[in-house]
């Protein structure tokens, strides 16, 4: 019993971390019809960055301030550079190499400045020691902080959407991109400001999921941003509740094959969770089916 209730709160601390993600995942999407596939290695120079800086010495509110700041800069640089040229070419799909070719290009930076082994990562929230115990088992302090700070800012973000200026904005451009231009709403910035904020999502989670592993390193971020990517589509692309649900099916079930089997079956869990939603329900559990007036 103990080993079951510690499975299913380090799967629903690493689930909410993949919902974060995967809420990044979204904004951009919704604004640009676009899926960032660099989102993976921006996550790690977030945590890089603020692991790298505190090593240095630097304090560790300032480290994660800056590195958060840098994780946006760069979101804001692949809109210019790596969405925004495809987009104004109509039907075409370059957006996913240059998407992929910058998050390449992130991986390679950071291995050429910080190498590539794993650094360790300091303790931001709390010490892996920091424990509480629960039903007789030993829960790790940090499992929880990460869940409750994941769930925290998934839920305000989803208010922010559904009743902020800037949500209204974001909801219009993402229903109809023209129309929305035409009511005279700034779709520019508001696609901008979806890139800042997916930067700084992106930064949080990977600050985030390097405290529970303890270290980070350059080829980490791909593997996340493969599991938020089947969350996002489990819970519905256009729901952040349903990126939030998503992630945390895909984190519990993860964790107890990986208990219970082997850890090698729980790298089949995702896949197999993917082709099943894709294959019964393609529009997740919360999305909606797209319909196109002609």
């Amino acid at each position: 019993m103990d080993f079951f209730i510690q499975m299913i709160v380090s799967g629903l601390s690493v689930g909410a971390a993949y919902a974060l993600i995967g809420l990044g995942l979204n904004l951009t999407f919704w604004t640009t019809r676009v899926l960032n596939f660099g989102q993976g290695s921006v996550l790690m120079a977030g945590a890089m960055l603020t692991a790298v800086m505190v090593g240095a010495g630097v304090n560790v509110f300032l480290a994660v301030g800056v590195s958060l700041l840098a994780t946006a800069f760069i979101l804001w640089v692949v809109e210019v550079v790596g969405v925004r040229p495809t987009r104004r070419i109509a039907g075409s799909m370059g957006w996913v190499v240059s998407t992929l070719g910058i998050g390449i290009f992130l991986q390679g930076v950071a291995s050429w400045l910080f190498g590539t082994q794993a650094v360790a990562f300091p303790d931001v929230l709390f010490s892996s020691t920091d424990t509480v115990e629960f039903m007789g088992a030993y829960i790790s302090l940090q499992y929880i902080a990460v869940f409750v700070i994941s769930v925290m800012i998934v839920g305000l973000m989803e208010l922010f959407l559904r009743h902020s200026i800037w949500g209204y904005g974001v909801r219009a451009v993402a229903h109809d991109r023209d129309l929305a231009a035409l009511m005279g709403i700034p779709v520019y910035r508001v696609v901008v400001f979806s890139f800042l904020v997916s930067g700084v999502l992106a930064g949080i989670a990977g600050i985030l999921v390097s405290q529970v592993s303890g270290t980070v390193d350059p080829n980490f971020g791909l593997h996340l941003l493969i599991l938020a990517f089947v969350a996002a589509v489990m819970g519905g692309m256009g729901s952040a509740f349903g990126s939030l649900v998503g992630g945390l099916i895909l984190g519990i079930l993860e964790k107890l094959v990986g208990g219970y089997v082997s850890p090698a079956a729980a790298e089949v869990v995702a896949f197999v969770l993917l082709i099943g939603v894709l294959t019964i329900r393609p529009q997740g559990l919360f999305g909606k089916r797209e319909t196109v007036k002609v």
